[in-house]
């Protein structure tokens, strides 16, 4: 097996496994043997060690020594992180793409939350459970927000983080009684982008991200205090 072999192999084992992190296949604190894991994907152990690495950096696993790696848990202070850098980096983007942003951005954004709206009217279901394909509109709509920044390293952040933090927002979705609160909210989010009320959009985001917080943890205002 060449190099570039041993490496396409690892990175579809990574993605795999990352898709079943995220879906919630594998539960939140699992361990991840790697005779039985290689087995599970139909994957040698080598590639396999190596695709756990990268799922590591990617802190979706934990490497516990010789007895192989664990999914990473959820807890408040994860998410707290995860919501504090993505403040941080959706604020300055959503700055950036109003400042640059043309027609075809205000038209993405009005695209993106039609499809979004038109998924949670169609799948209700899919909208209250927070399934992939309701999650993907709901990253393609905050994507579009930040879509004219300019920076293809904001952008890979903004994605990443979004991605890791997919557990919490399945535990989000089942909070909300009804829709309309929740398409109300991205409405207005759209309206201050395309409207260019920077100041109102950035507060706005950093809002929107810290809701996950508060609808998971109801507690958190304790701990913040």
């Amino acid at each position: 097996m060449t190099v570039e072999e041993a490496d396409t192999l690892a990175e579809q084992a990574a993605q795999r496994i990352e898709a079943d992190i995220l879906g919630g296949v594998l539960a939140p604190d699992s361990r991840l043997g790697i005779a039985e894991t290689s087995a599970r994907y139909g994957v040698g152990a080598t590639p396999l060690r190596e695709a756990l690495s990268r799922l590591s950096a990617r802190g979706l696993v934990n490497a516990i020594g010789k007895r192989g790696f664990r999914v990473q848990s959820i807890s408040r202070e994860d998410l707290a992180d995860i919501v504090l850098v993505r403040s941080v980096l959706e604020r300055q983007a959503i700055r950036l793409s109003i400042a640059a942003g043309d027609g075809a951005w205000e038209g993405a954004i009005v695209g993106a939350l039609h499809q979004l709206k038109r998924y949670i009217a169609e799948n209700p279901r899919g909208f209250g459970e927070g399934e992939p394909a309701f999650d993907a509109l709901h990253k393609q709509f905050h994507a579009s927000l930040l879509g004219a920044c300019g920076s293809p390293r904001l952008l890979a952040a903004f994605s990443r983080l979004y991605d890791e933090a997919y557990r919490y927002r399945r535990l989000m979705m089942a909070t909300f009684k009804s829709h309309s609160d929740f398409v109300r909210g991205h409405e207005i989010l759209a309206e201050a982008a395309i409207d260019r009320a920077t100041e109102r959009a950035e507060a706005l985001v950093e809002a929107h991200i810290a809701s996950t917080l508060a609808l998971v943890y109801p507690d958190s205002a304790g701990h913040d205090a």
